[in-house]
């Protein structure tokens, strides 16, 4: 076999141009897999990055189409609420409530309005969210509803650029009444997640100060684990729905649920793409087997001598497998080759994360030799069944 591949590489040599235009199609069908595949693992991992790890154990619960309507369900987000679920929802490890608030931020001459959020106490650590100076919300804080407020990365630099903010007095103007907070924290830059708000204050002083007794905006419910999560979605939806007898009374999503329906979507597009790119690999398997069909017809006289010399069917058959399988083997190694230089192009160009899906090179590469084998195998078998008479006499 050693011998026949040696001698497939002298007969590639002595017809350059017929062996580059066939192995032209594999290596566009390999490279094409390779680079379409790694740009579906490539957006997974862009999704994955966007999202963050952070929060994917918790379910947001929002009001559904009908509240938003103001049509009654029987269903308000007060305290009892956070009892029932706690009693009657298994697999829930903390729930926190939230309000969004729209407010005007001022400090000295420089005023924002920015979409603030009420939080509770433990709510942004649950988010992993990371303080670059001062401190998070206490207990207390929360219980009495102090007047303290953490800024985001962004809307620090925009009142403090200097950087001195931690223990200045900002005020915050919401439902026309003025209110002066501490600021006590200031978030590191999130570059991913989905909680990225402006500013935060104590929901307890949301609720004593701005609107007594609040139904919550949002409610987050921290599962046990993120797969966990997952299923909490429905349990939720289903339990609301016996509650009030009426569908759709609110939505429940889960940042696993959606990073999962991305990565489904991304990869079966990868999938059916891919599909797509290997019918070059088939087109090229075609122009393969055209060509051997041309060379054995080519090598008559060859092949009758080398039977005549006692070469078996066997043997020639092997000949020209070896040869077809040899087209595929080198065109397979050049479209990996090709294919990792252009996603690395592509990565430098675009200047993102790209990963180079290895498995979807190895399985390229195999199928690539079996299309060689399986289109080289007509040709050869006609090369063997060639009579060495008729072989040698012909032209």
């Amino acid at each position: 076999m050693w011998e026949d591949f040696l001698n497939a590489l002298n007969n590639f040599r002595r017809n350059k141009t017929r062996t580059f235009l066939s192995l032209l199609g594999v290596i566009i069908g390999v490279a094409s897999v390779i680079v379409i595949t790694s740009m579906g693992s490539s957006s997974t991992k862009q999704v994955e990055d966007t999202f963050g790890t952070a929060g994917l154990d918790v379910v947001s619960i929002t009001a559904g189409f009908r509240r938003r309507r103001r049509e009654a369900v029987g269903l308000v987000f007060d305290e009892s609420f956070r009892e029932k679920l706690f009693d009657n929802v298994e697999d829930i490890k903390k729930i926190w409530y939230k309000n969004n608030l729209s407010a005007t931020l001022t400090y000295g001459e420089t005023s924002s309005t920015s979409s603030c959020t009420a939080v509770e106490t433990g709510y942004l650590e649950m988010y992993n969210m990371e303080l670059e100076k001062g401190s998070f919300f206490s207990v207390t804080d929360n219980e009495e509803g102090t007047q303290k407020i953490i800024l985001s990365h962004d809307t620090a630099e925009t009142f403090f650029p200097d950087g001195d903010a931690i223990g200045k007095k900002i005020m915050l103007v919401a439902s026309k009444v003025t209110f002066g907070f501490e600021v006590i924290g200031v978030l590191k830059e999130q570059s991913t997640g989905m909680e990225n708000g402006a500013a935060y204050i104590p929901r307890g002083f949301y609720a004593k100060k701005i609107k007594p007794n609040p139904e919550a905006d949002t409610i987050m419910v921290q599962a046990e684990s993120p797969e966990k999560a997952v299923a909490l979605v429905d349990v939720i939806t289903e339990y609301c729905t016996e509650l009030t007898g009426t569908e759709y009374s609110v939505n429940v999503t889960s940042m696993q649920s959606m990073l999962n329906q991305m990565s489904q979507i991304t990869s079966t597009m990868s999938i059916m793409l891919a599909a797509i790119a290997a019918i070059s690999l088939l087109v090229g398997g075609i122009g393969i087997m055209n060509i051997m069909i041309v060379t054995v017809t080519e090598r008559k006289q060859e092949i009758g001598i080398r039977k005549a010399l006692g070469a078996s069917p066997a043997d020639i058959r092997q000949q020209f497998l070896v040869e077809s399988a040899s087209i595929t083997l080198i065109g397979g190694i050049l479209g990996i080759i090709f294919g990792v230089v252009i996603s690395l192009a592509v990565e430098y160009v675009q200047k993102q994360s790209y990963i180079v899906n290895w498995q979807a090179c190895g399985i390229a590469f195999v199928f690539s030799v079996f299309v060689g084998i399986f289109f080289g195998l007509n040709p050869a078998s006609r090369a063997a069944k060639l009579d060495p008479v008729i072989a040698l006499a012909g032209e």
